[in-house]
């Protein structure tokens, strides 16, 4: 058992999400959202350096000493997986780790709309799940594939780096491949994929223009892919995806976009006030024939009211998610405002409103 495992072991107990070893500090959890530190001395450099190479493949301390950043994937058998990364930092090496539950759970363990399960069962097309670092896109992604993994007879191929959730095969053929381990890039793991035979595609994040073109093409080509990005909405997921790309390649990816996407999902994890737990808030977007035509017609800003008008194909803003959620009880009034699009609609709910320099 390695040094490090009991940090592992406490994380675990404490239901965090995250822990953070860093140089000169003590270490801390990521619990519900907050930042909680840990009783324990500072940590000395030489000593965390050595409770991290432990873990750590050889190929990786060698890539860390060379650039000064590395991810990879740790696993304790019978506790859970952890997504590491180790970087440089003023006073020494540091680290965090997100950890990754061995058991997958269901769209509706989670709570999370039934429409979600629908997009499983899609023939083709790009279905995209966005949101800020630590919104819980991954724990999504994984349930809509257990989802498809569990009902089709089909041939996944994911590509990640690292790879998170593992899937044990049940109707489908799953392949897992981690980006600097099995493929060099996401790209070149999309290429090799169209001559993989696969039916679905899960690519951890769209990064770069190569890559989005890629899963573009593949969407577009019979193939039902599934990715992320770092957006706060349907609207802004759409723009993002089309300002990669050169001006005059614009038209064309937006065409092309138009004709593959399928849905977009947008969420946003709040702190539960009822009990010690988090729950999500969700944007979701089906690209109906009324969608696909202000995408390519560049009429983007129009999404959110056909959103709005959208619900009996199970559509929602993000903003009716948070107030159903603020409704049941859930969450707090402060963080309903602080995570919305639309301030001025949770404005009345807090006792003492804010001056938010942001809408100034």
């Amino acid at each position: 058992m390695a040094k490090i495992d009991a940090f592992f072991q406490l994380m675990h107990e404490q239901g965090a999400s995250d822990l953070h070893l860093v140089s000169g500090q003590q270490p801390a959890l990521r619990i519900r959202g907050e930042m909680e530190r840990i009783k324990y001395d500072l940590l000395d450099n030489d000593e965390l350096k050595a409770m991290l190479y432990e873990i750590t493949p050889e190929h990786k301390i060698k890539l860390f000493e060379e650039t000064g950043d590395v991810d990879f994937a740790y696993e304790i058998p019978n506790l859970a997986r952890y997504r590491v990364n180790f970087f440089q930092q003023k006073y020494g090496v540091a680290a965090a780790f997100r950890e990754i539950p061995n058991k997958i759970m269901t769209v509706q363990e989670l709570g999370l709309p039934l429409v979600l399960s629908k997009l499983a069962m899609l023939p083709r097309g790009l279905v995209l799940v966005t949101g800020p670092t630590g919104s819980g896109k991954s724990t999504t992604l994984a349930a809509i594939i257990d989802e498809a993994n569990r009902i089709r007879k089909d041939h996944i191929i994911t590509i990640e780096d690292p790879i998170e959730f593992v899937h044990q095969s049940q109707g489908c053929i799953i392949n897992h491949r981690e980006v600097g381990m099995h493929t060099k890039s996401f790209s070149a793991a999309l290429r090799g994929a169209l001559r993989e035979d696969p039916d679905i595609i899960l690519v951890g994040e769209m990064r770069d223009m190569e890559t989005i073109s890629l899963a573009v093409e593949a969407a577009n080509t019979g193939h039902l892919v599934f990715s992320t990005l770092h957006t706060s909405s349907a609207a802004r997921t759409v723009d993002r995806i089309i300002e990669v790309f050169p001006a005059e390649e614009q038209m064309q990816i937006r065409s092309t976009l138009a004709d593959g996407i399928r849905a977009v999902i947008s969420q946003v994890l709040f702190k539960r006030i009822d009990r010690k737990s988090r729950c999500a808030a969700m944007e979701i977007m089906i690209a109906n024939s009324a969608v696909r035509n202000l995408i390519r017609e560049s009429k983007t800003f129009q999404i959110p009211s056909m959103i709005q008008t959208g619900k009996k194909y199970g559509m929602q803003l993000l903003d009716d998610s948070i107030h159903e959620l603020y409704n049941r009880g859930w969450i707090g009034a402060e963080e309903a405002y602080l995570k919305s699009n639309d301030k001025g609609r949770f404005r009345p709910l807090l006792k003492i409103p804010p001056t938010d320099f942001t809408e100034a």
